[in-house]
């Protein structure tokens, strides 16, 4: 049994003995990786918090109904993940107009995705936006066609195995590894072809640096 699905038992366990500090313990656990999984979905730092709030206040609804078995049980994160992604596509439903997204011909240095993949691979849950480049990749995966983002994000920076996001998205392993194959050669695309509407056309020694 790996370190994650440990920590998610002990989690599980102490919802079923006591589900308020059980759900405490959840929310300090989980925060910040579900803030993340929504930022990267809506590319907006506003409806990020609002999108995981919303997550967890349904989770706890959830957690309210379920018997100790069926929470004794639970996969957590990828049952976490489900709850945020619905909220984000009612949220997406639900809006006059679609959420702003940058363009994709913005410039930049292709292995910045090589780089960015293999580092949130190693350690998905050390994913965090804290250089301009990861900044850029940031945008431009939120200006991903729906289907190529949210299989990009939950492969490359969440780390579900095909297996595990099918179960969540309810498609085919093969469907789901051809959206994040498309979607990261968007992203190379996007990465390799400077263009001088882009702020960061005349920065690529800014971009080095994240190298």
């Amino acid at each position: 049994m790996t370190e994650y699905s440990q920590s998610d038992e002990r989690l599980c366990t102490a919802l079923v003995t006591n589900l308020e500090s059980g759900f405490e313990a959840l929310v300090l656990a989980y925060q910040h990786r579900l803030y993340g999984f929504a930022l990267r979905l809506s590319g907006n730092a506003e409806d990020a918090e609002e999108i995981a709030q919303d997550a967890f206040v349904r989770a706890y609804r959830a957690l309210s109904t379920y018997t100790p078995p069926q929470t004794a049980t639970l996969r957590l994160r990828p049952w976490l993940f489900q709850i945020a992604l619905n909220v984000f596509r009612n949220r997406i439903r639900g809006a006059a107009k679609p959420p702003q997204q940058v363009p994709l011909d913005t410039s930049g240095e292709g292995d910045l995705l090589d780089r960015w993949i293999a580092g949130v691979s190693d350690q998905p849950e050390q994913a965090v936006i804290n250089s301009e480049g990861e900044r850029l990749l940031t945008q431009l995966i939120s200006a991903l066609p729906e289907h190529f983002r949210i299989a990009i994000v939950l492969r490359h920076i969440e780390g579900l195995s095909y297996s595990e996001m099918a179960a969540l998205l309810g498609q085919p392993a093969g469907t789901l590894k051809a959206h994040v194959h498309r979607g990261v050669k968007q992203l190379r695309v996007a990465l390799d072809s400077p263009s001088p509407r882009s702020p960061y056309s005349s920065s690529r020694a800014a971009m080095s640096e994240v190298r």
